[in-house]
């Protein structure tokens, strides 16, 4: 539906919570729903907030909060818009490894630099207990694997594991991976209907394992970065368990909180 003839019902009197929070989760259910469609714009505040009846500062207050986390995005000029997932999005937001400056000439601003991505492995399995624990699904359900090789300048970088609940991403193939047009998550977006909104990360020191070593190109053993991500879609579901495993003697996991807001 055109999301100039969406039709906004008033809210109730007394709901849940705040005002404005009620507003936002209205309008979380309509881009949920696929009513508002990444990269479509949202109708104008003075639709919105007379169909709900709240005023204008209640209706920016929710998307002020959706702007923040990554939701919807404001165009100087032409509006408000359902974030889609570009490759500028995702290395503003979810991509964080840099090439380390050269001390000796001081802290310079490093150009942005889209990592090569190599797919190495894909299979259909099904999930080990940690796989359900994180993705909130039963031990032994369909899940699909794949690594990745992320380079950097040339030099392979990043070793990917992912796995997905094989029940959302029906139809994914390693022949529609490797030729997306885009990264990951837009794939997910714009194929399965997922969008990644946040993603939770834990870093911990180990020394890379036989694969790892491989596939980086390393000693086994060596000193390596692993990143546990579990990234989630609306109402915090999780749709995605990666484990990266970065090498980082010329690079560095750089994390700016005002990314993130």
């Amino acid at each position: 539906m055109p999301t100039d003839i969406l039709v906004f019902a008033p809210l109730p009197g007394s709901g849940d919570g705040p005002l404005y929070r009620q507003v936002k989760r209205v309008l979380l259910g309509l881009i949920e729903s696929g009513a508002c469609r990444p990269g479509q714009p949202l109708p104008s505040e003075t639709t919105i907030a007379g169909g709900l009846q709240v005023s204008i500062g209640t209706l920016r207050r929710a998307v002020d909060e959706l702007v923040h986390e990554h939701v919807l995005v404001r165009r100087q000029g032409k509006g408000t818009f359902v974030a889609q997932h570009t490759s500028e999005r995702f290395m503003f937001q979810f991509f964080h490894v840099e090439p380390r400056p050269d001390q000796r000439f001081g802290e310079v601003v490093q150009q942005v630099e889209y990592p090569g991505v190599e797919c190495v492995v894909f299979e259909r399995d099904r999930a080990t207990e940690p796989d359900a624990a994180v993705l909130r699904i039963k031990p032994g359900d369909p899940v699909i694997r794949f690594e990745n090789r992320l380079s950097l300048g040339g030099r392979a970088v990043v070793h990917d594991r992912i796995v997905v609940p094989g029940g959302m991403f029906k139809g994914l193939s390693e022949k529609r991976l490797l030729e997306r047009p885009s990264t990951i998550y837009s794939l997910y977006q714009t194929e399965f209907g997922i969008t990644v909104l946040r993603a939770q990360e834990r870093a911990r020191a180990v020394a890379a394992d036989r694969t790892t070593a491989r596939i980086l190109g390393l000693p086994p053993g060596l000193p390596v970065l692993e990143v546990h991500r579990v990234a989630m879609t609306f109402g915090e579901r999780p749709v995605e368990y990666r484990i990266s495993t970065i090498d980082t003697q010329l690079h560095d996991y750089v994390s700016v909180r005002s990314r993130n807001g």
